[in-house]
């Protein structure tokens, strides 16, 4: 089962404030990893972008 809750920015980061200290640091882990995969992605795509392409010239 599976529920969905729409909710604000600022209360989520009113929620994130009151976790204890040990859930915080795993949220944090959490995000950070999350940035991080997008980010190569990102680089992976940026770097086939700018790579050479196929033209009749």
């Amino acid at each position: 089962m599976q529920v969905q809750i729409d909710i604000g920015f600022e209360q989520l980061v009113k929620i994130a404030k009151k976790l204890p200290e040990k859930q915080w640091q795993k949220l944090k882990r959490e995000v950070e990893q999350e940035l991080s995969v997008k980010d190569e992605a990102s680089d992976f795509e940026t770097l086939l972008l700018s790579g050479p392409v196929y033209s009749k010239k």
